[in-house]
């Protein structure tokens, strides 16, 4: 397997991506993700009119990754004008990679006539894909699944006109969009995208550990891997992942004294990036998953994410990771 991709003149390697997640993969996450190692992490999706129309300030900036290396700013809209300027805003601040999205099966996105909406309508799919190809000179990617439902399965012939019309890479999540995350993700059908098309194809879809990976990479022929949910708690494991499949260095995994330091600089980032109040908030999820990841108790997990001093969680934290309290908390 060729470790290395290159996109326009970008080299990714290795071949293992953080996927696009709302809420989730902000720049404090995003930025623990690439300390341990990824080829390229994904900004959360942002509507394309919304974008221009906010002239995003110093911390949107940070948080589509403008100007961020080993980032790609995602964008989604149903309008080619509006796609066309939030790839020229993007690019004018400093992106290196501008993600189209075709993909996300959210209601409230489809019904908007974007996302994996676009599948039913390749024609105007197309329109979209070319206004952002001309708007900028920075490689253009796009994001989609394997078609609207089990009677539209038309990835395939998405993939070869975007190819056609300039676009540079492809991640193909192994489902439709009637499945959202339902049942499993189909690595094999994502073949028929890669035998279709010429440019780097990337498998997505229920990849959480190296056989996964190494799964998906088998069956889909694909020429890397995105992993999205499988990273909850666990920052880590795309370069775990990439140490197994590549033979690239194996990451520290954080235990014990390591694995608290590691929640808890976590914690402060958010809190500085955010705000106390705001921050608080958005760091409640990711707490809740190192704390999976621990087998906190129930009552230190709840200590935790229902205290509102700040000050006292990173103090809570290292009780509820610590493995001999939890064992002591539940006896």
């Amino acid at each position: 397997m060729n470790s290395t991709l290159h996109i326009g003149a970008h080299t990714l390697s290795p071949p293992v991506l953080l996927a696009p997640l709302a809420g989730i993969t902000d720049l404090p996450f995003r930025d623990l993700v690439s300390s341990f190692g990824a080829g390229l992490v994904v900004s959360e999706m942002v509507a394309s009119q919304e974008m221009v129309q906010a002239k995003p300030g110093v911390r949107e900036r940070a948080e589509l990754g403008f100007g961020a290396a080993h980032t790609s700013v995602q964008i989604a809209g149903r309008e080619a004008y509006w796609m066309g300027e939030a790839a020229r805003m993007a690019a004018g601040n400093g992106a290196r990679i501008i993600d189209i999205n075709m993909g996300c099966p959210a209601k409230k996105v489809t019904n908007g006539y974007s996302g994996s909406a676009l599948l039913k309508d390749l024609d105007h799919a197309l329109g979209l894909i070319d206004a952002v190809v001309a708007a900028v000179d920075l490689p253009v990617t796009l994001k989609t699944r394997l078609g609207w439902d089990d009677a539209l399965l038309n990835a395939p012939e998405l993939a070869l006109r975007a190819e056609n019309a300039g676009v540079k890479m492809l991640t193909i999540h192994g489902r439709t969009r009637c499945q959202f995350y339902k049942g499993r993700a189909d690595w094999c059908a994502i073949k028929s995208v890669k035998t279709a098309v010429n440019i780097p194809v990337i498998a997505n879809g229920d990849i959480v550990d190296g056989a996964s990976a190494r799964a998906a990479l088998a069956q889909s022929g694909a020429d890397g891997i995105m992993i999205g949910r499988g990273a909850q708690g666990r920052p880590w494991l795309l370069a775990q992942i990439a140490a197994e499949l590549f033979g690239t260095p194996m990451p520290q995994i954080p235990t014990g004294d390591a694995l608290i330091e590691m929640a808890q600089t976590h914690y402060e980032a958010m809190l500085r990036f955010y705000g106390i109040e705001l921050g608080s908030r958005v760091a409640r999820k990711h707490l809740g998953w190192y704390m999976d990841g621990a087998q906190t108790g129930k009552s230190l997990r709840k200590a935790v994410l229902t205290e509102r001093d700040t000050g006292r969680v990173p103090a809570l934290l290292a009780r509820a990771l610590n493995p001999l309290l939890n064992q002591e908390a539940a006896a």
